[in-house]
């Protein structure tokens, strides 16, 4: 093997996230992987006759950022709707609406994405009939951001079977009017699923709403379709300096196209690890299905061995579970696991030697899941288990120090926080009440308390870039004078998107820094991440990625010349 770098990176400044050596100005790559990382003139000399040079121009070139928590093929394919996202008021939604089906003569079904809780204002509920005088003629749904919530036309509940309302397992409602029909708005997976199957795209929902294979199975000619969904949704990644992506909903069919498109194209423009998802109404031999995926899956591209549950559903609507109720209206939300079925699928999933994550969004959600890995502990013996809690927007103080007691990861999303990148206050701040501020998504303090903390955007729910939520953990600013400042420095923000994800997923040994012999996954950015004001982050543009050494992203810069 020849000694010069195939890839050589000048004129960059460096933020490798190696504390041993944390800067540099040029990087040499061979085989994958770093070579060294130094100044130029420690690089110059392994610069061979075929070696490529890429140059910085400057700009900040950091380990490739690590998305911990996203929804790979739903965000795929939904990249294709209507997206609300900072649309209000009636008249607004209706134009954004009616323009859309226009351009969407033939869609079963019109679905729109990214709504807020106030589409309508503050306090109003929307309505089927709201939606039937926008459009009374077309099915139409429409998903809140956060895709625990659902609103539809008369038209679109009369194809789903749910006009008259339905039988949903506990956590998920058809919520019903006055009259006995359904009002439109339908809470958790379970009660809008058939909204997703009356035109078939339940099948990209499938990882997240059941967990299970679609069937039956796609002809090949869907199998390629999906394919291309994936490959869509890979390169939307890949262009916001992502390389690495830890799912957060799967199934053996997304592994099964993933694995046909890395066969096809000889590597994906990320790194992507899919976990099998874990349902109530599952019985425990079903993580028999996890072990499979774990041991069939297992290289640097395309990994499993990771199993998902949801505990609880979301603050906004009332389906996150709370120790004590709802400041606004005496209730505590229901979990959609019991307790004993929970216990005994965390318990067994941790017998396998699988790695754990958990929807937990209210402090009775984070209580109920911390216990259950406790539990395995006292089962199965204390290992190196690196179990997850995700969101975690509400803890008890209590509960604080259990994270680094258990060795529970934190892992936690910059743009969620109400007030955060242009999300309305209410209704969340007054569903949490005052007296909770203090410990909603407390970043600092579980940080400061000794838990290990990856970042991630939650995509589709929000927006992917990790650039942005940098800036929105960087500037993250208390809701009240009392409130506790949970804010991250930019080393902090930076090293919750690469080197904390590195840890989450076992790879700190491999991934997450600039440091030789890891990983060769790169992202470079327009400008200098340490030089812009901390609220014009979102103003650095991502000219490319380079995973393994090779492109994974390109802005179509001349990164030829050095």
């Amino acid at each position: 093997m020849s000694h010069y770098a195939e890839v050589i990176v000048v004129n960059a400044r460096v933020k490798t996230m190696d504390p041993d050596n944390p800067r540099a100005e040029a990087i040499a790559i061979a085989g994958g992987r770093f070579l060294k990382a130094g100044s130029r003139a420690d690089i110059e000399p392994m610069k061979g006759p075929h070696t490529r040079i890429i140059d910085a121009q400057g700009g900040s070139v950091l380990p490739g950022f690590s998305e911990n928590h996203m929804h790979i093929f739903s965000g795929s394919a939904e990249l294709d709707h209507l997206q609300l996202a900072g649309v209000s008021g009636e008249a607004e939604l209706t134009a954004r609406i009616r323009a859309y089906s226009g351009e969407k003569p033939d869609e079963m079904v019109l679905y729109a994405q990214g709504a807020d809780y106030t589409l309508l204002g503050t306090g109003v509920s929307v309505t089927r009939q709201d939606l039937d005088r926008m459009m009374p003629d077309r099915p139409l749904v429409i998903f809140a951001h956060d895709h625990h919530t659902a609103w539809a036309n008369t038209r679109a509940l009369e194809m789903a079977g749910l006009l008259h309302g339905g039988t949903v397992p506990p956590g998920n409602e058809i919520v019903m009017a006055a009259d006995g029909t359904a009002s439109g708005e339908l809470r958790e997976m379970e009660a809008f699923n058939p909204l997703l199957e009356i035109s078939g795209f339940d099948r990209f929902r499938q990882g997240l709403a059941t967990g299970l294979e679609p069937n039956p199975y796609p002809d090949e000619a869907t199998f390629r379709r999906d394919m291309d969904v994936m490959r869509r949704g890979l390169a939307y990644c890949a262009a916001h300096g992502i390389t690495s992506i830890h799912n957060m909903d799967g199934n053996r069919y997304q592994l099964e196209l993933l694995e046909a498109v890395l066969k096809e194209d000889g590597y994906l423009p990320c790194r992507i690890k899919i976990p099998f998802h874990f349902k109530p109404f599952m019985e425990l031999s079903a993580l028999e299905r996890a072990s499979e995926m774990a041991a069939r899956y297992n290289n640097e591209y395309l990994s499993s061995g990771l199993v998902k549950l949801f505990h609880d559903g979301v603050i906004d609507s009332g389906t996150a579970v709370m120790v004590e109720p709802y400041a606004d209206d005496g209730k505590n939300g229901e979990p959609l696991f019991t307790e004993e079925k929970f216990r005994a699928a965390v318990i067994e999933a941790d017998r396998r030697g699988l790695q754990i994550a958990v929807h937990a969004i209210g402090d009775g959600a984070v209580r109920a899941v911390l216990d259950a890995y406790e539990a395995a502990q006292k089962a199965n013996g204390r290992r190196d288990s690196r179990h997850r809690i995700e969101h975690i927007e509400v803890i008890h103080p209590d509960d604080i120090a259990r994270f680094a007691e258990l060795g529970v990861i934190a892992s936690m999303q910059p743009p969620h926080p109400p007030g955060a990148m242009g999300l309305p206050l209410e209704p969340t701040v007054s569903k949490i009440g005052r007296h909770r501020w203090r410990y909603s998504y407390a970043w600092r303090t579980l940080k400061e308390a000794g838990a290990h903390i990856p970042f991630a955007s939650d995509w589709p729910v929000s927006p992917i870039s990790p650039v942005l939520g940098i800036e929105a953990a960087v500037n993250r600013k208390p809701w009240g004078p009392e409130d506790l400042d949970q804010s991250f420095s930019l080393d902090e923000a930076i090293a919750a998107y690469t080197a904390e994800g590195a840890y989450a997923e076992f790879a700190e040994d491999r991934k997450g820094m600039i440091r030789p012999g890891y990983l060769a996954d790169l992202v470079f950015l327009s400008g200098d991440i340490e030089a812009v004001a901390p609220s014009e982050i979102h103003t650095l543009g991502i000219r490319g990625t380079l995973i393994g050494g090779r492109t994974g992203f390109s802005d179509h810069s001349d990164w030829q010349n050095g």
